[in-house]
């Protein structure tokens, strides 16, 4: 389990206080069990179906304030639940799960209606914070409290916003930049190898090259380090880590 380096995220609620609920969809049972654990330990009620139409079901009887929805399923895939629910006037944000990683799925599932996209493998603490994001967003949560902020020395990173700050300073950066960065700041004074970051920021996309690490490590450091003192480390061997000065 990984340490991070956060301001305690604010508790969720509905609007009228109460718990918010999520609705998890996947035709794997371990799969469920594991997310619906970690989204139980977040304070909230958790359903979860097995088959696009049971799904269809337990949204109109849970009446959830986010859907986590995979995209293949044995009978009705994802796309078809969520084309039914959009039909049916129900604009609950999803979170769409999927083991493809051509960019024509990814734009098709957020085309047909949805709302952000997770690629298998994840991290069950991503599918947290990005379902936190989609239900502030959408305004059918509340946060008792001030947003997720990300702090190693005087860099700061908002979850919720994806604003990166230095020293006051915004810094500009792109998706990608961004994923590899929170992973760092997610993991403070920890030695992260090249084939731990590829998994979580790219999973398989690039084929396990480990250059693109490298490239992406500079990207980070003309942007978060250049000028200033130096945040973002290599342990020659190991990988890298951020790290505030001594």
């Amino acid at each position: 389990m990984t340490t991070t380096a956060r301001v305690p995220a604010p508790a969720l609620t509905r609007p009228d206080g109460s718990p918010v609920r999520v609705l998890v969809v996947d035709d794997e049972q371990m799969l469920t069990d594991l997310l619906s654990m970690a989204l139980r330990m977040e304070g909230w009620e958790v359903r979860a179906a097995g088959s696009g139409f049971e799904a269809l079901q337990a949204a109109r009887e849970f009446d959830p304030d986010a859907l986590v929805l995979d995209v293949m399923m044995p009978d009705l895939d994802g796309m078809g639940v969520l084309q039914r629910l959009r039909q049916n006037g129900d604009d609950v944000p999803v979170l769409f799960l999927t083991a493809k990683d051509s960019v024509g799925d990814r734009v098709a599932g957020l085309t047909a209606g949805g709302d952000d996209y997770v690629t298998k493998p994840f991290s069950l603490e991503e599918v947290v914070a990005r379902l936190r994001a989609l239900m502030r967003r959408s305004g059918t949560a509340l946060a008792a409290d001030v947003e997720p902020i990300l702090r190693v020395a005087d860099l700061t990173l908002n979850e919720d916003s994806h604003e990166v700050e230095r020293g006051g300073t915004p810094i500009e950066l792109t998706a990608t930049e961004f994923e590899l960065l929170r992973f760092l700041m997610r993991n403070p004074r920890r030695v992260l190898s090249k084939a731990q970051i590829l998994d979580r920021v790219w999973h398989y996309d690039f084929g396990g090259r480990s250059s693109v690490v490298e490239l992406y490590i500079s990207y980070l450091r003309k942007k978060i380090d250049a000028g200033r003192e130096a945040l973002i480390h290599t342990v020659r061997g190991s990988g890298y880590m951020i790290k505030a000065p001594q």
